[in-house]
């Protein structure tokens, strides 16, 4: 029986590879008429869009690629519950989690040229412990907002949050089934690693690019008060055309009244 739960395991590993083909950015940036590869960094994640297309776009594209991993992240979960076999359901949570991460970095879909993979492996690790990935997520965004560097934070949250799940893997798992999950929290761990070494390098030489939060909130709300004036501007003129329809009508109804009283 376990063979067989293995084999769709393995074909779940595959659709979440093609799953993870899935490049929100792209999508996004095409329906404002643009392509994220071409501009800014060029890379099509969260972090460009935000510096593109201002704050909603970068956080909708976050919200996306951490769905993005959390759906087949949550699938390969599932296959194991309820079975004899339930001590794999980690193995089927970071079997499909890292299919997803590689599909969104390496899509060959896009010729192999994907993102970095932070907020994909954000969705696995939410699968595994939500309430912790919450705090650890509010604590790396209030650091972008105070320091502004993206790629730190990112690696700094997707280091804490390997150390805590390898650290809450449960004893009583057998030796091999252990192994394996710390296996793949290693490779995810490492290949977001991988994606930022530019980034990293260009830390350490003091060119690494900021991306200022509290500004993109500031247009967004901006943008927002000035939408909310006009369209109270246009509901007023609406209000006024709607005033001076109803004299006219209420002029012609004196007329016509007085007509019929001569």
């Amino acid at each position: 029986m376990i063979w067989y739960m293995f084999l769709i395991l393995g074909i779940e590993v595959v659709i979440s590879y093609f799953f993870g083909n899935i490049s929100f950015a792209r999508i996004l940036s095409k329906l404002k008429k643009g392509d994220i590869t071409k501009v800014g960094s060029g890379n099509p994640g969260s972090t460009n869009m935000l510096r593109t297309y201002g704050a909603k776009f970068g956080f909708l594209t976050l919200f996306l690629d951490i769905m993005k991993g959390v759906l087949p992240a949550l699938m390969g979960y599932l296959t194991f519950i309820g079975q004899d076999n339930s001590d794999f359901m980690l193995v089927g949570l970071y079997a499909c989690g890292l299919g997803v991460v590689l599909g969104h970095m390496f899509p060959v879909c896009y010729k192999f040229k994907g993102g970095k993979g932070v907020a994909t492996t954000l969705g696995v690790f939410a699968v595994a412990d939500p309430l912790i990935m919450l705090f650890v997520f509010i604590g790396a965004f209030v650091y972008v907002i105070f320091f502004e560097y993206v790629s730190v934070a990112s690696l700094l949250l997707v280091t804490a949050m390997s150390i805590v799940e390898v650290y809450k893997i449960p004893d009583g798992l057998p030796s091999g089934v252990s192994l394996t999950i710390r296996v793949l929290i290693f490779v995810l761990f490492t290949l977001v690693w991988f994606a930022h070494r530019q980034n990293i390098q260009r830390l350490l030489i003091g060119k690494e690019n900021k991306a200022n939060l509290k500004k993109a909130l500031k247009k967004v709300l901006k943008q927002e008060k000035k939408d909310k004036k006009r369209q109270i501007k246009v509901e007023n003129k609406e209000q006024k055309q709607i005033i001076k329809q109803d004299n006219k009508e209420l002029k012609r109804i004196k007329k016509q009244s007085k007509n019929n009283e001569e």
